[in-house]
C-alpha cells in the first residue's frame, strides 16, 4: 500500500471518528465526574489527531518544524471546525472554551514531540 494512502486514510478516519461523535446530541455519561471526562476526551482525541497528522506530514521532504506546525495548525482548525459543526446539531453547543481544551491536547502533543525530537530542530 502507498504510505501517502496508508497515513492519510487514519488521518481522515480519525476526523470522521470526531465528526461522528460531534454528531451525537446527548454524550453525557451521568458519572459525577461527566465534565471533567469530557474535556479529557477533548484533550485526548485532538491529541491523537495531531499525532496522526503528524506522522503523515512526516512522510512528506519538509523540515521537522514545519511537520510540526502545520499538525498543531491543522489539528487547531479541525477542532474549530468541529465547534462550529456542534453548533448545528440539535442537542449539542458550540463553545469556543471547548477548542481552547482541543487545543491544549494539539499543544500538549506538540510540546511531547518538539521536545523528544529537538535534536533535528537544531540541524
Amino acid at each position: 500500500m502507498n504510505k501517502f494512502v496508508k497515513y492519510w486514510t487514519l488521518v481522515i478516519f480519525w476526523m470522521a471518528i470526531i465528526f461522528i461523535l460531534s454528531s451525537i446530541p446527548n454524550l453525557k455519561t451521568n458519572l459525577e465526574q461527566d465534565f471533567l471526562l469530557r474535556k479529557i476526551a477533548h484533550i485526548v482525541e485532538f491529541g491523537i489527531l495531531t499525532f496522526l497528522l503528524f506522522r503523515a506530514l512526516n512522510q512528506e521532504k519538509i523540515s521537522f518544524l514545519k511537520k510540526l506546525i502545520f499538525s498543531f495548525i491543522i489539528a487547531l482548525f479541525y477542532a474549530f471546525t468541529d465547534e462550529l459543526h456542534q453548533y448545528y446539531v440539535i442537542g449539542r453547543h458550540c463553545s469556543f472554551v471547548d477548542v481552547g481544551i482541543d487545543g491544549l491536547g494539539i499543544f500538549i502533543f506538540s510540546l511531547a514531540c518538539y521536545y523528544k525530537n529537538r535534536k533535528k530542530v537544531v540541524n
